[in-house]
């Protein structure tokens, strides 16, 4: 072997998580997707601690040594949204134009929506704000999310597939109201429309508006 040669970086073994660990994580996991499913179906305010306990199946005692309050529960269950959101901005084609990939993400947000995974919280609850803002794991996603997403709405304004003259944060908070519109929610309680036809129209109110062609 020559003197330049460099020798392989040998693999670290992997980190061994104990029996009890592994148990907590599951325990967390089913606590987090009961979460999910209550705040979809019922909203924040409306959710107890006491259902998502008793939903789990574990004493409320139990489920406060995973999250000590409603609101933590709450900011685990945007966590996991944060998380799917990135996972899903990375499988976008590098070479679909801006407009393509908002459009994309657009779709992918309603589908959650109408697929009762997408967790409602309030606006104007303070503590809930104050718990997600101090949510290092929360935050970090959102920006990330809100940094590709405002990076690509100026590139698709530039190309002149977005109004250039809506300020880019205008834009951008449009789409993520999408993942609250109760449009979605109207729509198929009429029972007229499938899923994908229901997300089909508000795309094309949200990017083509009400104007007639």
């Amino acid at each position: 072997m020559g003197m330049n040669a460099i020798a392989p970086v040998p693999t670290p073994p992997p980190v061994k998580i104990s029996f009890k660990a592994q148990m907590l994580l599951a325990r967390e996991d089913a606590i987090i997707k009961v979460v999910n499913q209550l705040l979809a179906e019922k909203g924040f305010e409306a959710m107890t601690v006491d259902e998502v306990a008793a939903n789990v199946g574990i004493a409320k005692a139990s489920l406060y040594k995973h999250f000590s309050s409603k609101e933590d529960l709450a900011a685990a269950a945007m966590v996991g949204v944060m998380q799917r959101a990135q996972a899903f901005l990375d499988t976008l084609a590098t070479d679909s134009s801006a407009v393509d990939k908002i459009k994309a993400v657009t779709r992918w947000t309603m589908g959650l929506k109408l697929n009762g995974e997408m967790p409602s919280l309030p606006s104007q609850n303070s503590s809930l704000r104050t718990t997600l803002m101090g949510n290092k794991a929360y935050m970090d996603g959102l920006m990330d999310v809100s940094d590709r997403l405002g990076a690509w709405i100026e590139e698709a304004q530039a190309a002149g597939a977005i109004n250039p003259q809506l300020p880019a944060i205008a834009v951008l908070y449009t789409l993520y109201a999408r993942a609250c519109d109760p449009v979605l929610e109207f729509l198929k309680m009429g029972g007229l429309h499938e899923n994908e036809q229901i997300i089909e129209l508000v795309m094309s109110t949200c990017f083509e508006g009400l104007n007639a062609r």
